[in-house]
This record gives structure tokens, C-alpha cells and sequence, in this order.
């Protein structure tokens, strides 16, 4: 090998273990390689930053700002809200979300038709009574199968069509995924219902889901009295938020002469014999007392006794949430942010002690209260996803044909070649944009940026290690590892491996590594490179054995309550239905 080549190799498998290790987030491992790479000489400084220029980075950045507008404007969630239904089976409820799920995600972000479907589910559950764990996992594999459908759909498509540009000369069209994608979808959509969410292990009926658990934890309210020596007296109520953080308490709101002050009463100044509203568990309670020199009186309440201006949100961390490894104190959600941390569930379990000590992981649920009106946003800050309708963003529904209007003639325009597909893209963002449809300060609110970075930072990665002959030796190495057999051993070869590296690595790397090495395969094997890039398309977006494949598997960990262990009882079957039914498919309509 030469020396790029061994650069380059050592440096992606640090990536991918970097990315396994999960110490930092992605967009910075994959960062830091990009830098590292340019410094030792494998990656040319004039190219460094080609990546962010991308037709695929650009794609992937317009898609999401158009899943947005689409959800601004009310078309999923009049669509969601149709289709809710109490006296609906587990089957038939699964059966139902799972197609609009599948069939949104082919022209939406399957990340975004996630997050807009979530919250629906866990309403209909709760409804229902039955635990969200049975629905979630199902609803979150369907939209991983439904973004395969079409060019737009999941980020590996993206990928894959614009290296077929690069290296063939014309990329994949708007629906060259469908005929294969669209037979995996319903094939996998078959099994899941059918009995496939009947492996989901502990879906009783009477199993509490995390929320239910969180909110019974959220009932110790109680009212302290401001004693004649109180270090309270004086002191403005935002003044004590640092003692009661430091107790693990929540500074509510502030009675005086029997009377609720509206709000918080953030600045009003505390006197004698006011009562302070406090949330915490008893010890808390106890300790705050204690350090303020305030006394009990009467007895604990329970949080219906809010005013009507604040609100309980539920909200689901994500993996690029800036509170991911960090506790709320460290973060001061009260102070800067006006919300209190009351409670995290982590995998179904409640966290009763400590909660603003807690180190936050992706996955966990956390029960905020705050201003009814400024929740939404602060879940939005915070880089979270609100589990609840209340914590949701304000459609507006008059502008909802509107967006499918205009989203359908760009897709309609692209399709037949009147217009280059990210220029379509972008003049349905300026129209949104234009129209009102999606405000323009929640334009790049709407875009993922550390996948815009991953993407950028892996691009110049993967084509370096093309332009060095080092997706050749791969790809030579799997060509002699399948000497003698026919070439739709080595597809199938090729299916599976892709597959498995996705369910321990973004699927977005998978694409960008495994794309170049379609080629090379295809070229060593004198095949057909399109039946290739297909089968690395489908299996860097079918990841279904793990909760760090794709992010739709990891923003359900916690709503549903599930282990690490639970996705592969269900995943690994379905995994097996993607390769038998992709396999042939791919050889039929991409012959070799």
C-alpha cells in the first residue's frame, strides 16, 4: 500500500471507531479526521472543503428545510391526526401509522416524519392504553423502509445517486429507487405487521410507559413560609434559583397574603411570610429549607395547582442536543433558559433523585415545566423533540396546499429533467420562505448541521480514498474473496456487509464509503455498477438490530422504554425479509 492509502485507512477506522465508541458526537470524529487527513497529506488542502459544496450535502440541507415547511403548515399533522383513532387494535393501528409513516417518508426527511408522527402514536396509546413501546419500534422501522422509495427519502440515497454522477456521469433520477424500494418497503411493511411487533419483548398492556412514570413523580409541590430570618428576604425570586438548583428544587411561583402572584413572580422581592412553591422530593424539600431558613406549612399539593400559564412538556433528547453528557445545573435551565428540569426517564426507568445532577444521554425523556407559550421554543433550543402536542409549534393549515403544491411541481418538474433537482429543491425553499409558509427565522433552525458537517467532512474522505486506489484494494479484496461464484454472490456479499456496518455506524458513512467500493466491485467483476450502488443504498438505510444505526431507532429508546437488547428481536428478521426480498429485486430491475 502506499503511504496515502495507509493514512487514509488508519484514519477511517478511527472514525469508525470513534463513531462505535460514541464519546463524541459524529459531525466532530468525522471533523477532526477531515483535518488530520488534510495536515498528513492524504487529503489535498485545495480539496478539503469540497465536501460543504456538494450536490449531495446541498440536497440533503434543502430536504430537511422543506420537511420542515411541511410540517409548518399542517400537512402531516392534519394527515396524523385523520388517521387517530381510540377503538383501533395494536394490529390495526400499526398497520395504519406504518403505511403513512412509509409513504411520507418517501418525500420527506424519514428523521423528520418521525418526529412529526411520534408525538400522534404516544397520544394513541395512551388513549388506547396500551404501552407506546408496541407502536414506537414499528413506526420508526416503517419510516426507515419508507425513505428507500425515492431519491429524497433517506440520505443514503442522496449520497449514492451523486457518486454515480461523479464516477458514471449522470446520477440516479427522483424514483430509480422506487421499483427496489418500494418492494423492500412492502415486504418489510408485511412483516411488521403481520406478527413482527409481536416480538417486541414486555408489550403488556398494563406496563406504564415512561411518561406515565414520569409524571408520577411530579407531584411534590409544596408551599415553604419565608421565616423572620430567611436569607430569602430582600432577594428577588430569580436570586434563589442558583440555592435551589443546588437542592434540587424548583422555584414555582410566590403566594402573598393568600394570593398566587402571576407567573413565577421572577422579580418580585421575597418578604416575610410569603409562601414559596417548590417542586422537589421530600429530602430536597427538606435541604432547601434548611439553607433558605424557610419552614413548612400545610401539606404537599400536586401539580394541577399550576396556573393556567405554565405547562407540563415531555421532550425527547436527541443526539446532537447540546444537553447530551451534561447535567441541567451545568446547563442552568432555570436561569437561562426559564424551564425546570422535574424529572428523566432513561430506558423506561424513572430517575426520582438528583434529576439536575443526572447526566442527560440521548434517548432520555425529560418532563420540563415552564411557560405554556415558550416551552415549544426552549424545546427547540435545547435540541430536542417535544413528546407531547402541547410542547408542539403552531401550524398553519391554510398554508398547507400550498406547500404540497409547490413540493409537487419541483418533484414533478425534477422528475421529467425540465429542472436540476437541487435547483427544484431550492426554489421550493425560497417559495416557502416567500409565501410565509416557514418563517424565515426558523430557516436554518430547520436544517441538521452536524449532518451537513459529517457530510461535508466524509466527502473529501471518501473521494481521497478513491482518487488512491484504496476502495480498488477493497474491492479487489472481496472480488478474489468471491472467486469462482457467480456475481450475485459478491452483491449479496457486498448487501450484507453494508448492512451490518450500518447498524453499529451512521448510516450516512456507510454511503460515503460504501458507494466507491460498488464501483470498483462492479468494475473488477465486470458487472453492471448500478445493481451495486443499489444494494449499498439499501443496506447503509436498513439498520434495524441497534439504536445507534439510524437516529429514528435512537429518538424512540426512550418514549418506548426499550434496552440496547429489544431492537433485534424484531430488526434481525426483518433484516432477513430486506436481503430476500432486495436481492432478487435488484437483479431484476438492474441486471448484472
Amino acid at each position: 500500500m502506499t503511504y496515502p492509502q495507509i493514512v487514509l485507512f488508519t484514519i477511517i477506522a478511527l472514525v469508525l471507531v470513534g463513531l462505535l465508541w460514541g464519546r463524541w458526537r459524529y459531525d466532530l470524529v468525522a471533523f477532526a479526521a477531515l483535518m488530520v487527513a488534510v495536515i498528513l497529506g492524504a487529503v489535498p488542502f485545495e480539496h478539503a472543503f469540497d465536501g460543504f459544496g456538494n450536490e449531495a450535502t446541498i440536497i440533503v440541507a434543502l430536504v430537511l428545510v422543506i420537511s420542515s415547511g411541511l410540517s409548518r403548515s399542517g400537512v402531516v399533522d392534519l394527515i396524523s391526526r385523520a388517521v387517530l383513532d381510540r377503538d383501533r387494535s395494536p394490529g390495526g393501528h400499526i398497520a395504519l401509522f406504518g403505511s403513512v409513516g412509509a409513504a411520507l417518508s418517501a418525500f420527506m426527511n424519514n428523521v423528520a416524519t418521525l418526529a412529526l408522527l411520534m408525538p400522534v402514536d404516544v397520544q394513541a396509546a395512551r388513549k388506547s392504553g396500551w404501552p407506546p413501546r408496541r407502536t414506537l419500534m414499528p413506526l420508526s422501522f416503517a419510516t426507515i423502509l419508507g425513505g428507500l422509495v425515492t431519491l429524497i427519502g433517506t440520505p443514503p440515497n442522496i449520497i449514492v445517486a451523486a457518486y454515480r454522477g461523479e464516477a458514471l456521469g449522470r446520477p440516479f433520477a427522483m424514483f430509480d429507487f422506487t421499483p427496489v424500494g418500494l418492494a423492500v418497503t412492502l415486504a418489510g411493511l408485511a412483516f411488521i405487521v403481520l406478527g413482527g411487533w409481536r416480538l417486541i419483548p414486555d408489550g403488556t398492556k398494563d406496563k406504564k410507559s415512561p411518561a406515565e412514570e414520569l409524571l408520577a413523580i411530579s407531584d411534590y409541590v409544596s408551599e415553604l413560609v419565608v421565616a423572620e430570618k430567611s436569607k430569602a428576604i430582600g432577594q428577588p425570586m430569580k436570586a434563589l434559583d442558583a440555592i435551589a438548583e443546588e437542592n434540587d428544587c424548583a422555584l414555582l411561583g410566590l403566594v402573598r397574603r393568600g394570593k398566587r402572584l402571576p407567573g413565577r413572580a421572577r422579580n418580585e422581592e421575597v418578604a416575610k411570610g410569603d409562601l414559596i412553591v417548590v417542586q422537589g422530593s421530600p429530602d430536597a424539600l427538606n435541604a432547601l429549607a434548611g439553607a433558605l431558613g424557610l419552614e413548612f406549612q400545610g401539606k404537599s399539593n400536586r401539580s394541577a395547582e399550576l396556573t393556567a400559564a405554565m405547562s407540563l412538556s415531555e421532550a425527547v433528547v436527541t443526539r446532537d442536543s447540546r444537553l447530551v453528557g451534561r447535567t441541567a445545573n451545568e446547563v442552568q435551565m432555570l436561569r437561562a433558559h426559564g424551564v425546570a428540569l422535574l424529572g428523566i426517564s432513561r430506558r423506561g426507568k424513572a430517575r426520582h433523585e438528583r434529576v439536575r445532577r443526572t447526566p442527560i444521554e440521548a434517548g432520555d425523556i425529560l418532563l420540563l415545566l415552564g411557560d405554556a407559550e415558550e416551552t415549544a421554543d426552549v424545546i427547540n433550543r435545547l435540541g430536542c423533540l417535544p413528546l407531547a402536542d402541547g410542547a408542539r409549534a403552531v401550524t398553519r393549515h391554510e398554508k398547507a396546499w400550498l406547500a404540497v403544491g409547490l413540493f409537487a411541481a419541483a418533484i414533478g418538474f425534477a422528475a421529467i429533467g425540465l429542472i436540476h433537482l437541487p435547483i427544484a429543491l431550492g426554489l421550493v425553499v425560497v417559495g416557502y420562505l416567500v409565501t410565509g409558509v416557514l418563517p424565515v427565522r426558523e430557516l436554518y433552525d430547520s436544517i441538521e448541521w452536524p449532518v451537513v458537517v459529517l457530510l461535508g467532512s466524509m466527502i473529501p474522505l471518501g473521494q481521497a480514498l478513491d482518487s488512491t486506489g484504496g476502495t480498488a484494494l477493497i474491492a479487489n479484496g472481496l472480488a478474489a474473496l468471491t472467486a469462482g461464484a457467480p456475481s450475485w454472490v459478491a452483491l449479496l456479499i457486498l448487501l450484507v456487509v453494508t448492512m451490518t456496518l450500518s447498524d453499529v455506524l451512521n448510516n450516512t458513512a456507510t454511503a460515503v464509503i460504501g458507494a466507491p467500493v460498488a464501483i470498483d466491485l462492479a468494475h473488477a467483476l465486470n458487472a453492471s455498477p448500478d445493481a451495486f450502488l443499489m444494494a449499498v443504498a439499501v443496506g447503509a438505510s436498513c439498520a434495524f438490530l441497534t439504536p445507534i444505526g439510524h437516529k429514528n431507532n435512537l429518538l424512540i429508546l426512550g418514549p418506548g422504554g426499550y434496552a440496547f437488547g429489544d431492537y433485534w428481536r424484531m430488526g434481525l428478521p426483518l433484516e432477513f425479509v430486506v436481503v430476500a426480498v432486495a436481492l432478487p429485486a435488484i437483479l431484476v430491475v438492474w441486471p448484472l
